[in-house]
């Protein structure tokens, strides 16, 4: 028997879910019980279950094994479907994007922890099979939308401030942004609405900060033609 060829493929979803925690982005992940790549960390996940479309399997399972149930955000990532992606048996990959907000503490099972997204790309701590790969690709569809949409507020709380606002943009982009140029481009483009209340000043005093919230909790197309880029280096 072929387990090589396409009709016996298992196909499996997998999640990359992010989360702007302790001021970096991370993904989680979970430790593998068993072989193959047994110890190495994975993306939650597991094989689509009968009668299941993808991303009713991908949400049940980030429910069900990893305790996830605050996912703000949720999108399909790409199929991977490389043959030889996995050993011994043939296995597609749908994997989705997720997004939880940064005041989100889920209880995590044992085997299960945030890791920076950093450091799973540079496969510290090892991961498995080709999910550096995905978390590279979700990073990378996370940082493209938050040019063009208002997927930003699948990472913030309810209610921040724009300096707050702008240390979760500044994690999920790699590159510090300027709170200002963010204030004034999402309130461009309709995406900040004030709430009219202040945030408690800070130990060091000064005055109260406004607070914001997102207009909407659903992504949207604001800008099509925008791309947020890093400050161009001063010369020397």
């Amino acid at each position: 028997m072929n387990h090589n060829s396409v009709g016996l493929a298992v196909h499996e979803v997998l999640a990359a879910v992010l989360q702007v925690r302790d001021g970096q982005l991370r993904v989680l992940l979970w430790q593998r019980g068993i072989e193959p790549d047994l110890g190495r960390w994975a993306l939650p996940g597991g094989r689509l279950g009968h009668g299941e479309d993808v991303q009713t399997s991908v949400l049940r399972q980030l429910a069900e094994k990893v305790d996830v149930r605050e996912v703000a955000h949720v999108e399909q990532l790409e199929v991977f479907s490389a043959p030889d992606r996995m050993p011994h048996q043939r296995t597609v990959a749908t994997a989705f994007l997720g997004l939880v907000p940064c005041v989100a503490d889920p209880a995590l099972p044992p085997d299960t922890a945030w890791h920076p997204v950093v450091d799973a790309l540079r496969d510290s701590p090892a991961t498995a099979f080709d999910h550096g790969l995905i978390v590279r690709r979700a990073r990378d569809r996370l940082r493209a939308k938050l040019s063009y949409t208002n997927l930003g507020f699948a990472l913030a709380p309810s209610e921040f401030t724009v300096s707050a606002l702008r240390q979760l943009y500044s994690a999920a982009l790699g590159y510090r942004v300027s709170a200002t140029n963010l204030q004034r481009v999402l309130a461009r483009r309709g995406v900040l609405i004030p709430t009219g209340g202040t945030a408690a000043p800070g130990p060091s005093g000064g005055r109260p900060a406004a607070l914001y919230r997102f207009a909407e909790h659903g992504m949207r197309v604001t800008d099509p033609f925008a791309v947020l880029r890093p400050p161009e280096p001063r010369p020397i």
